[in-house]
């Protein structure tokens, strides 16, 4: 049990993809009595359980979850109801006295979280959009420095898009969109624990974990979803392996070619994940999981930032 502080903790449990944030963050919660938040958008998707590596039923039952299966593959989460989401997940958590453990490797959703990211919830509004286009870039430029001087010395004048969509929030929400912005860090007392490997043992498991994800009817997941109606255009779909698979049912790639393609994007993505986590970040505690009794040091850190002995949490 999680007894009340002035800053209730959370956990946070950061890594590239198939390095072993699931098993961890499982454990973790047996032994400190918590829960999970996931932070994974691929996770939030009906349908769409063994491509994303998504914990089982079982893991499920054992250790609540939160924020997967919340949403068909037809639809989106914005990066603002996401924040809003984990946060209020994290308040119920911490409601019932528990642990919340915040787990995933999408590091925009992790950040937006953990550092109070400022994102206005101002949907766009095409008819002052389109007034705003007929500006020239000078009129523009002019009336964002007047209505916002902070968001102009920040945007480049020649990025109109970005220019436009400053104004854009300005004048709907009635508050300049630097302030909107503004980071707000939440009150939380978090530990950040990163999970690494060497890069060829990353791909290794990479590699080991697709061929086990087609041996586990992979395929048979990608055609149910398509012979449901989801398009390849959804965002979704475009997950990794499921685009891959994709070309193959269109008799664009064959078997063989889009398999090895999943496996050599799924490495790239791992390359991009790193500059979101990085090994130089002061708050991440990093465990190489090739070395041994990992878990058991990782699990040592969270008692003592508890407070509490190894497993009396």
């Amino acid at each position: 049990m999680v007894e009340a502080t002035a800053r209730l903790p959370l956990l946070v449990i950061v890594g590239p993809t198939a390095v072993g944030k699931t098993a961890l963050s499982l454990a973790l919660a047996r032994r400190f009595d918590g829960e999970v938040i996931s932070a994974d958008s691929r996770l939030f998707y009906r349908g769409m359980d063994i491509g994303t590596a998504k914990p089982t039923a079982a893991e499920r039952d054992d250790v609540p979850h939160h924020l997967i299966d919340i949403r068909t593959p037809a639809e989106t989460v914005s990066l603002g109801e996401y924040q809003e989401m984990a946060h209020a997940a994290i308040a119920a958590v911490h409601r019932r006295g528990r642990l919340p453990i915040l787990a995933g490797g999408t590091g925009q959703y992790v950040s937006a979280v953990i550092e109070g990211w400022g994102i206005p919830r101002v949907p766009p509004q095409p008819r002052l959009r389109a007034a705003l286009e007929r500006l020239g870039a000078g009129e523009l430029n002019r009336w964002l420095q007047a209505l916002d001087p902070a968001a102009a010395a920040k945007i480049h004048p020649h990025n109109l898009r970005r220019v436009i969509r400053a104004l854009e929030v300005t004048l709907a929400a009635g508050r300049p969109i630097s302030e909107l912005q503004r980071r707000r860090p939440p009150a939380y007392d978090i530990l950040i624990i990163g999970l690494d490997a060497g890069r060829d043992t990353l791909y290794e498991r990479i590699d080991r974990r697709v061929d086990e994800m087609l041996a586990q009817g992979l395929l048979e997941e990608v055609r149910r979803l398509r012979d449901a109606g989801y398009g390849w255009r959804l965002p979704a779909m475009s997950a990794l392996g499921y685009r891959q698979l994709g070309a193959y049912l269109h008799g664009e790639l064959s078997l063989e070619e889009s398999v090895e393609r999943i496996k050599y994007e799924t490495h790239r993505f791992v390359r991009q994940q790193y500059t979101w986590f990085r090994r130089d970040d002061p708050r991440i505690h990093w465990f190489d999981i090739g070395e041994a009794g990992y878990e058991e040091r990782a699990a040592a850190l969270v008692a003592a930032w508890l407070g509490a002995g190894p497993g009396d949490g």
